[in-house]
């Protein structure tokens, strides 16, 4: 059984269709990816898991059940964290207050600050400085940390490497096979198809708000991915 699946998903923003029936699979452990260019619905897919933006009850499915048009609070409650894009760390707390705001759905596990602490050591050092003030990469590790801190099942996270040196993006990935060590599920929404091939198991591309290719990382062709990401 699948641990996450959407059913011919459709989005909206007032009258303006975003998504276009998207059908996704998710297995337990599995590290996927969402390719596809600015505009082609990934973050709305997205939000649409997470409540965000609304989806019909029976087009997202969670551990066996409907979560379609859920509060984001009790999504968050039944194991899903997103990393938003932009990060969207709050300003007026400090790097550590901004982590602690992610245990408040009170869901045990493994992900503490002592831990998170060790996978990311800058923001020990800075855990008393106001979030914003750092570095672009390193928000984006206090963005994941906060997600973690409500020990999820599924870790859902949106332009990783947005805006961020390639070293940076290195070292943000290389954090990815101890958060998947105890069996973490993970979906990332990657522009960079090299990145995208590189962490990920498998991979779907979106086109235009549709499934324009889905497939393992190592069997799908440069030439099948550039046609599905700019449908030529």
């Amino acid at each position: 059984m699948s641990l996450l699946s959407t059913h011919g998903l459709t989005a909206f923003y007032g009258d303006a269709q975003a998504l276009f029936g998207i059908d996704f699979e998710l297995g337990a452990g599995e590290l996927v990816a969402i390719i596809g260019a600015n505009g082609a619905g990934k973050s709305t897919f997205m939000k649409s898991v997470t409540g965000l933006v609304r989806a019909a009850r029976e087009q997202v499915r969670f551990d066996g059940q409907p979560i379609g048009g859920l509060p984001p609070g009790e999504i968050v409650k039944r194991g899903i964290a997103l990393v938003p894009e932009g990060r969207r760390l709050f300003p007026s707390l400090s790097v550590e207050e901004n982590l602690l705001m992610g245990g408040f759905a009170g869901r045990p596990g493994p992900w503490n600050l002592q831990r998170l602490f060790k996978l990311f050591p800058i923001l020990e050092q800075k855990r008393a400085l106001p979030g914003t003030s750092l570095s672009g990469g390193q928000q984006q590790m206090v963005a994941i940390g906060r997600a973690l801190m409500s020990n999820p099942t599924l870790l859902l996270c949106d332009e990783l490497s947005l805006g961020l040196a390639p070293i940076v993006i290195k070292e943000i990935y290389d954090a990815m096979p101890a958060i998947c060590a105890e069996g973490m599920t993970v979906v990332i929404v990657e522009q960079d198809v090299s990145t995208a091939m590189r962490v990920a198991q498998r991979i779907y591309c979106f086109q235009e708000g549709r499934v324009s290719l889905q497939g393992a990382s190592d069997q799908l062709t440069r030439d099948e991915i550039s046609a599905a990401y700019f449908g030529v």
